[in-house]
Order: C-alpha cells, then structure tokens, then sequence
C-alpha cells in the first residue's frame, strides 16, 4: 500500500485511539512517497503506513508504577537529601543573597513592611521554618560574612526549607519521566543528574528562592505531563477524577511558582501554549467532540489554569499584607493611600481648601511620590543655589509657604490675620517659600546639574529672609481637570483632591521630576528640573498637607480614601514591575543569557577562611543538556525539510511520539530562557535553573527513544544496555560533581585541586584562595571580621617561604565570631614551647585584579588617576617567632598586637574583642571602572536593596 502525505493535525476519537487526519497527496507528492525506503522503517523504529493504524495510548499513570520502581524511587530520594544536607550548617555566615532573603524574615516577623521585586510565597515559607525555630527577628542580615552563632540565628532552620524543596525535586522529575513513558532506567538517570547537578546542590542549600522556584516548576511540569497522560487516552477519560486532579494540580502548580518569582510568568505561558494547542485540535475533531463539549473544555481549562493560579497568587499576597503592618524601609515605594494602612502612618485630616499663606507639603503624583523638598545645601555646578530635590519621607524640610504674586506689607506671616484668607484658584499665580531656610522655590535658564538637557532648566531655592523675591520665583497654577476628584477640585486647589502643574511665569517651563538621582552631594535624593514641554505623569503634583491658622474652627476636612485590598495588592504589582525594570546596573557577577547554556561563568557567593562558595553547574550535566537541545533542534529541522519534500516519516509512531514528547520539554525550554533575551536588567546564572530543568528532561528523553523506543539499534530489546549507559554517564557525573563539590560546600580544597579542575579563566573563582595542602586547614589561626569577601586581606609573608606567604595573603579572614572566640582562647599546638619569643610584628596590605591576582606597588601606581578601587580590606597583624612561624596570641607573652597604643610590656585588660586589631575599611566609588578591580561577594540586586 503507497504511503500518503503526514497528518496535517492529530486528534483522539471516542475510544481513545490516535486518529490521523490528512489531505490526499498531490500526484507529484503520491510519486515521492512510493520511492523505496520512504515507508516502513523510519530513522527511529518501525511505525504503521498512511497514519492510519490505530495504537492504543499506553496509561503511564504515576500511582500505578511497580514496587520495584518505588523502591528505586526511594533510595534515589534519600542519595539527594544527603547530598543536599551535607554540612549544611556550613558556612555559619551569611553568603550571597541571604542578605535580602533573611533579611525579609526579620521584616516579616517584626511586621515592617519592605518592597521586593519577587512575589511572597518563597519568603513567607523561609520565614515560617525559622519562626518555628524559634527567631525572634533580631538578626539583620546585613552583611555577606555576618555570623550567625553567636547571636544564635536559627539559620539551618532556614536553609532547610530550600534543602526540602531541593530533595523534592529528585522524586520529582523521576514521576515526571514515567508519566511520559520513559524507562525505568531513563527515570533513574534523570533523578541522579538532579541529585550531582552542582549548581542546584549550592543554590537549594542556602535561604534562596531558587530552589523553591525550581521545585514548583517541576511539580507543574509533573502535573501536566500527568494530565497529557490522561487527555492522550482520549476523550472517554475526560472529566474524570484524575483528569480534574492533574488539571487542578498543574493550576496550583502555576500559582506557587509564580508565587516565588515572576520568572513562572514562563511556565504559564508554556502551560498556556500547549493548551490553546489542545483546544485547537479538540476544535477539529468535529467527530466525537461536539461544539457544547467543546466549551465545557474551555471553561475547565479556564478555571483550572486562569482562575485557580490568580486566586493563589492573590491569597499569598494577602498573607503578605497581613503580615506587614506597621511602616518600615519600603513604605517611601508606596503611595500615601497605602502608607496611611499602616500602624502610625495613618494621617489626621486636614482642610480641605488651600489658601494663600497655608504651610503646605507638595507630592509628586507620580514615580512614587515623593515630597518636594529642599535643605541648606548648594548645587556644586550651575548657578551653585540651594538644592531643589524630591524626598520619599516626611520631613520638616518638605514644607513650603504659599504666597499670593504680591506679598502683603505684612510679610510671609501677614496671610494669617487676612479674613476671610484668599482661596487658590486655577490660574493664579504664587509663589513658594521654603519655611526652614527661608528661600523661595526658584528656576532659571540654567541646566540641571545632573539631566543637562536644553529642554530642562535648573530648579534651586533663591534668596533669603526679608527678601521680597524676584520675577524667576512666579508660577502659575494650572489645575489638571481630569485627574482631580470633585467639581470643587477642579476649580480651585483642594487638598488630595486637586491635581495641578506649576508652569514657571517666566520661561514657560512646568516643575517635574523624574527617576534621576542625584549624586552623593544631593544625598541620592530624586531630581527636581523644570521641563518644556514635559510629560504630564511627571509633571504633576498635588498637595498633601495643609495647615493655615484661619483654616482650622468648622474648616471642611479632607483625607485618603482608605485602599480596599485590591487597590493595595494592584499598586504593589505596579511598583514591582517599576523597580524590577529598573534594576539596570552592573553587578559583578552578573551574566547575560548566551553564556548561560555553555555554563561561561558562575556567581562567588561567598569567602572566609581560605574557603570559598562559588556557584558552578555541574560541567558534564550542563553541556550534554545543552547538546540534548541542539541535537532536537536539528532533528526538527531536518524533520520539517523532510516533511515538505513529500516524506511519510511522521507516520512513524516513534518518529511522531519523538517530536512531540521531546518537543514539549524544548518548549519549556525555550519559555524559560529566550525571554531573559528580551531584559536590561541585572541577570545571573541562576536565572538558568528552571530552563536547566527542562534541559535535563530533554537530555533523558532522548536517551530514552535511543535506548529503550527506537527499534533501528536493536537497544530496546536488551534493557541491561541502557542501564549500563545511564550507570556509565551518571558515574562520570558523580565524579566530576565531586570534583567540584568543595565550591558547592564551602569545604577545604587546595590550590592544585583547584587549578587542576578550572578549565576555563571565565571561571573565576580565586584558586590562591585555598591552602597548598589541606593539613593546613587544621591549623589556620583566624581573626575577627564581618566584612564580605573575598576581598583583597593584607597578611605577612613567610620570610622563610615567601610564596606561601603570598597565597595566604590573598585569603580573607572573616572567621565568624563564634570561632573567633575560640580560637583567642585555643591552647597552644602540641609540641610548641611554652615560651616562644616573638620577634617580628608585620602588617600588610594588597590589592587584587578583576581576576584575583595581586597588583605590585608599580601596578597599583600606574592604575591611579585611571581607575578607582572599590572594595573592602582588612589588615591582619601576624606574630611571627624566630623560625618564621606564626604565634597566637596567647603563648607569645602580650596581649595581642598593639592595639588603642597599648604597651606590650603593661598589656590593658580589656574585652575580649579589643584584644584583635582594628578593622580598616576602605571603600570609595568609581563610575566606569570600579568593578574591574572588585574581586568580592555581594548580594544581587534580585533582592530589592532597600532605599
């Protein structure tokens, strides 16, 4: 029998069987597929002829697997929770984004509210394991290297939620590969990459939100593959209970991911995707799917994928507000409306009219409304007057005098004796002047001092007391109608209600703002300019605060509408996206997403005690995934070619099964790594783990259809062949996962184990880091710091072994304050002598490249005037006896290095901790070429800094 073209679309009939609808072949194409070869045996195993065979969907339902698979099941899950809580008490100090992660913690359980880019649901989970842990919130987090022992931080605790939710992930994708029909083998294979990948072991073991974003991520992706199961068996199995199960799953599942972070905004679109695909081809079988049935599909699907994930998403958020309420460091994000619903930010009411001589505090209306401010400090260019600037808080500075054209002979306090006072109505002009430095809001044809546009002119604070002002201090009011509330509003300023422009008399221009910032001589406050022809979001202002003594007795009263939940729950969606696009800047271990795939380079989260924790994936796990995606790609390619020429390989039952079951993961894929394509923000490796995921399904697909479907290699019927291939490759990622697990576990390492393993010189990590032999971790003698590093830590050189002096020189010596204590009060080595005379006393301080490498005097000369360092370091003060060894403090006979001028031979008595050397900081800033000499760890910018 001649073959005929491949279906043209795919769709199930009542029994559950595949059907293959297709067009008859032209003539030309009916003479193609009757050449030889074109039939039969496809590139992938034999399938039937014409698409017409009828092959009953195998049920690979999960509850359903055999014993033996369960038992695998969980002896591969208890491999994962003891790789993952292997020591995870170390490092017992704060590492990379900790500090944004445990910090929202201590705002939760303190109630202070605080502004993040990523939704609640990861947050309220870390925050709960360590509330039952017993933290009170008295931890601040502050710094990378912050000790947790000593103030007692619960933090394993902590960490342990993402540990959990990284185990899970192992039970996981194994019940996500059986629910697509992979093997036994293909299943056990995917889990164990899992358990070695490296950068998932690092991320899940730390108070981050990655694992919790990866684990939801597949368990949506196990649902709905779950759920393909059962919509494959055909329309019979419809509606059934573990069709709603899955279906409802997979809406939960998209609720909680992108409850954690935005990035499930992906996995919604891939779920999204492949259901408006179901519903495309449920709409062509007119057969046994009937239009009512059709939109009782729809409305399932609906409500299960749309209704189910909002609702979710919503409730967390109102979890979140409930549990922040009282003001705190990201309220000045917020609007007025929504600072009043917090505990002691409600306002009193105040007049509702405004007049000449009221005392008044005026809001921008829009970039998150901050106040019009000024204080005593000069612009340092332009016409070097007061500064004009917008500030997020309120503040004594923020209030201004509103001033008729024509003061009175009376004076600023001749307004308060005018009765009936004179009302502000639209048109008219004023001036303002600022009550605390007694100047008057001025501007000039002068550029800004930091937006030199000639569209812009400078705004600045002019004058002094008893004077009566000039021509450059008048604006007009110009009310804007449609966004004041209330006729009044509309006619005259009203307090709130009123939203207006000031238009500057003399050059036209309107008084506006705008998401600049000034530079440290303006405090980083907003800039303030008056723009020709500005847009009107940013160029109007209404008034918050209105005091006037002829306003007070029977004065109607004004105040915010109180925000209802959906008001506050829509603002913080809108400031969330305005902060996340807003994080632009540099970052020093950021990357972008072509290097992610290729595993270019990875992040340094953190450094103390020549160890290091620096995120790396697991380099055979990651490539072969990433050659799992590009061996597809071409496969579709090809297969598409093919399939315009004429060729019937689509009827071909594991040619289509290939297509379209390895096709859904490179979708899910695609969905979560293109899009990172499309953002200017800060982006890291990390960004990568949940495409990573899907990678790894496509890896063991493939192995699947090569081992177990595909009938051309004669595999599929020696099992004991696949098993030996999985074991095989998953040895090899076991071996080079411990290879490099020192940097997933903060563990000793040494200098020639690291260098030996650091393929690439984008991987930079610092191997000078680590000793020259792990005996020396036994007997390292470490001092207090809280800084973060690895930074640059100035240590002696052995006189008798310089280059050794060298590598310990570059390690930082943050030991937490636990330890530190410990070891002031360590006992003296064994075979030490009890009396050694210290003869040398050394402090050193050095600098390191971008790459580590230490600058000498001339580098670090020829750099200045062309670069600025920017980066913390500490000096180290050494003992050093006659033999060049290293003498703690207590056998060398003093107290210490001197410290506070303290006379060794009279050594004071004081606490413990002022018996270590100072700490030196130093730190200052540079615009383009700082980040070049900064070799530290520091927090992302994925978690909101506070402002």
């Amino acid at each position: 029998m001649p073959t005929s073209r491949p279906p043209a679309r795919l769709a199930v009939d009542g029994k559950g069987y595949d059907r293959a609808h297709s067009r008859s072949p032209s003539p030309s194409r009916r003479k193609k597929v009757n050449k030889p070869g074109k039939r039969g045996d496809g590139p992938l195993g034999r399938g039937d002829s014409g698409g017409q065979a009828r092959q009953k969907s195998k049920d690979n339902d999960i509850f359903l697997l055999p014993s033996s698979d369960y038992q695998i099941l969980g002896v591969l899950t208890a491999i994962g929770a003891c790789v993952r809580l292997f020591k995870i008490y170390q490092p017992s100090s704060v590492v990379f984004d900790e500090v944004h992660f445990g910090g929202f913690a201590t705002k939760y359980i303190k109630g202070k509210f605080f502004m993040d880019v990523h939704p609640p649901l990861a947050k309220l989970l870390i925050t709960l394991a360590g509330w039952l842990a017993g933290f009170d919130g008295s931890f601040d987090f502050k710094e990378i290297g912050k000790d947790y022992l000593a103030p007692g931080v619960p933090y394993v605790a902590m960490r342990m939620l993402p540990a959990l939710l990284g185990i899970l992930v192992v039970p996981i994708i194994f019940l996500t590969l059986k629910a697509a029909g992979n093997s036994t083998a293909t299943a056990s294979l995917g889990a164990g990459l899992v358990i070695f990948e490296n950068g998932l072991v690092t991320q899940s073991r730390l108070i981050l939100l990655d694992s919790p974003l990866v684990t939801f991520t597949a368990l949506t992706a196990l649902a709905w593959t779950s759920f393909l199961n059962i919509h494959e068996q055909g329309a019979s199995k419809a509606f059934g209970t573990s069709w709603w199960l899955w279906l409802a799953m997979t809406g939960l599942g998209l609720g909680a991911t992108v409850s954690v972070k935005w990035v499930g905004l992906f996995t919604i679109a891939w779920v999204g995707s492949l259901t408006v695909l179901q519903l495309w081809f449920l709409l062509g079988d007119t057969r046994s799917v009937p239009p009512r049935l059709w939109f009782k599909h729809f409305l399932a699907r609906a409500f299960c994928l749309i209704i189910i994930p909002l609702g979710f998403y919503m409730l967390m958020f109102a979890i979140h507000l409930l549990c922040l309420v009282n003001p705190g460091d990201g309220d000045g994000f917020m609007s007025s409306e929504f600072q009043a619903t917090l505990n002691s930010k409600g306002m009193h009411s105040v007049p509702a009219d405004v007049a000449f001589g009221s005392r008044i505090s005026i809001r921008h209306h829009n970039t998150q409304g901050g106040y019009l401010h000024s204080h005593n400090h000069m612009y340092p260019t332009g016409s070097k007057q007061q500064q004009i600037t917008l500030y997020p808080h309120k503040d004594e500075n923020n209030q201004f005098l509103l001033e008729n054209e024509t003061s009175p002979d009376t004076g600023i306090d001749g307004y308060d004796i005018i009765t009936p006072p004179n009302l502000v109505f639209d048109g008219s002009a004023v001036k303002l002047y600022h009550m605390s430095t007694d100047r008057r809001l001025h501007s000039h044809d002068v550029r800004p001092p930091v937006t030199e546009e000639e569209w812009q002119n400078e705004v600045s604070a002019y004058g002094y007391k008893g004077f009566e002002g000039d021509a450059n201090d008048l604006f007009r009011v110009e009310i804007v109608k449609h966004l004041s509330d209330g006729s009044e509003a509309k006619k005259r300023l009203r307090t709130i209600q009123t939203k207006f422009k000031l238009v500057h008399v003399m050059t036209g221009c309107v008084l506006f703002s705008h998401a600049v910032k000034l530079p440290d001589w303006g405090f980083e406050q907003q800039e303030v300019t008056c723009a020709k022809g500005a847009t009107l979001p940013n160029s109007v202002w209404y008034i918050e605060n209105n005091e006037h003594p002829q306003l007070q007795e029977g004065a109607e009263l004004v105040n915010y509408k109180y925000p209802g939940f959906f008001s506050k729950f829509w603002e913080l969606q809108k400031v969330m996206w305005r902060t996340n696009a807003g994080l632009v800047e540099s970052h020093a271990w950021d990357s972008r997403p072509p290097s992610w795939p290729v595993l270019h380079r990875g992040i340094n989260f953190w450094g103390k005690d020549h160890r290091q924790i620096y995120l790396i994936g697991n380099p055979i796990i990651w490539w072969s995934s990433t050659v799992a995606i590009a061996v597809y790609l071409v496969f579709k390619i090809l297969a598409v070619l093919r399939w315009q020429r004429g060729y019937a390989d689509y009827s071909l039952t594991n040619f289509r099964r290939f297509d379209i079951e390895v096709g859904v993961a490179v979708l899910g894929w695609g969905f979560h790594y293109f899009p990172f394509y499309l953002m200017e923000r800060q982006l890291f490796l990390h960004h990568y783990f949940p495409a990573l995921y899907f990678a790894i399904i496509v890896l063991c697909q493939i192995f699947d259809f090569i081992t177990a479907r595909a009938g051309t290699l004669g595999l599929n019927r020696r099992p004991a062949i696949g098993w030996t291939i999985a074991t095989v490759f998953l040895g090899l990622s076991i071996v080079t996962f411990a290879l490099y697990a020192p940097l997933a576990y903060g563990s000793p390492w040494t200098k020639a184990q690291c260098n030996r393993v650091k393929l690439f010189e984008a991987w930079d990590w610092d191997c000078d880091t680590f000793h020259n032999s792990l005996s020396e971790y036994d007997n390292t003698v470490a001092t207090p710091s809280e800084a973060s590093t690895p930074t640059p830590v100035p240590v002696v050189a052995d006189p008798h072994n310089p280059q050794a002096g060298e590598g310990e020189a570059q390690q930082p010596n943050t030991t937490p304050l636990a330890e530190e204590l410990k070891e002031a009060h360590r006992i003296p080595a064994a075979g030490m002598p009890e009396r050694q005379k210290v003869v040398a006393q050394e402090e050193r301080i050095e600098y390191r490249d971008q790459d580590g490498n230490i600058l000498d005097e001339e580098q670090v000369k020829a750099l200045e005037g062309k670069v600025e360092f920017h980066t913390r370091y500490e000096t180290r003060t050494r003992l050093l006896d006659e033999a060049g060894n290293e003498v703690p403090a207590e056998s060398s006979g003093v107290a210490g290095p001197l410290v506070d001028g303290a006379n060794p031979e009279t050594p004071k008595v004081e606490p413990l901790e002022s018996r270590f050397p100072p700490r030196v900081d130093a730190e200052t800033e540079s615009e383009v070429d700082a980040e070049k000499v900064r070799a530290e760890a520091s927090p992302a910018s994925d978690g909101l800094h506070e402002t």
